[in-house]
């Protein structure tokens, strides 16, 4: 049985506001959790790892639980929604009514910002129009700094699709939508970027996809952020929402983080790739 992963107190979590054009204001619990995590001061920066999750570890990694993102998003993150099988961290969209929300989403972020370097998970999504499954980057005021965010975001309502886009001071750029070589629900798939000063690049299974280069670009350090969750609202981004007669999944089979500079950490890493190993 998946063991499910109890989240610490709010006021030591961060959690992600990303703006999309058609976004609503941000609830009341949003602003608190914002006030709380705002109050943290800098830390060190996140030094190169990779995870395979025989076990939780929750001095790295951080459980949302008890806001949403916004009105956009029909679900609360919940510590519910958030399960771990040895080898395996699992995100549930789940049907859960309270008064605000009709389904529990899960998301998981790191405690620490990472700088620059190669950022890769390995993931498996499930289907279901109107829901969202994403690996990103993300820092922003609430953390005391500007709006910087590197996106891959699987719209489940299309698994052959994968979107890539770029938060730079809070601007939305170069994004680009991208076929799959396998369907994002029936494979594990890596999803990976490198992000170099100046230069910014996503990769699927070790095959470039989008590159961009110049000055602008994310530069604020991030912390990793894996979530899925709903909307009945953004249909015309994500697809009408059509409520799942089952749990939906999302299974992370490893992340890592390879420091800029730093050598290829592992077989299946893109940086091996490149690198002709």
């Amino acid at each position: 049985m998946p063991m499910a992963i109890q989240p610490l107190n709010l006021a030591q979590g961060l959690c992600r506001w990303a703006w999309r054009p058609t976004l609503v204001a941000i609830t009341a619990a949003l602003s608190l959790a914002f006030v709380l995590a705002g109050a943290g001061q800098a830390e060190p920066l996140g030094e190169s790892f990779k995870d395979d999750f025989t076990s939780f570890d929750a001095a790295r990694w951080y459980v949302s639980d008890g806001w949403s993102n916004g009105d956009h998003q029909n679900c609360l993150w919940s510590s519910a929604a958030v399960s771990h099988l040895p080898g395996r961290a699992v995100l549930s969209f789940i049907e859960a009514p309270t008064e605000t929300h009709g389904y529990h989403c899960g998301e998981i972020q790191t405690k620490q910002r990472f700088g620059y370097g190669t950022f890769e998970a390995r993931l498996r999504t499930d289907d279901g129009s109107g829901l969202n499954a994403a690996f990103f980057t993300y820092i922003g005021p609430a953390h005391g700094a500007r709006h910087d965010e590197i996106d891959f975001e699987i719209l489940t309502g299309n698994v052959d699709q994968v979107t890539v886009n770029t938060y730079v001071d809070g601007q939305s750029m170069h994004g680009g939508v991208y076929r799959l070589s396998n369907p994002a629900n029936v494979a594990f798939t890596v999803y990976s970027f490198i992000w170099e000063p100046g230069l910014l690049r996503w990769f699927v299974d070790g095959q470039l996809i989008h590159s961009v280069a110049g000055p602008a670009l994310p530069e604020t350090p991030q912390k990793i952020y894996l979530s899925l969750w709903g909307t009945e609202i953004l249909n015309d981004w994500m697809g009408p929402f059509v409520p799942p007669d089952r749990a939906k999944r999302m299974e992370i089979d490893w992340v890592a983080f390879t420091a800029q500079g730093a050598s290829c950490q592992f077989a299946a890493s893109v940086l091996c790739k490149l690198a002709g190993g």
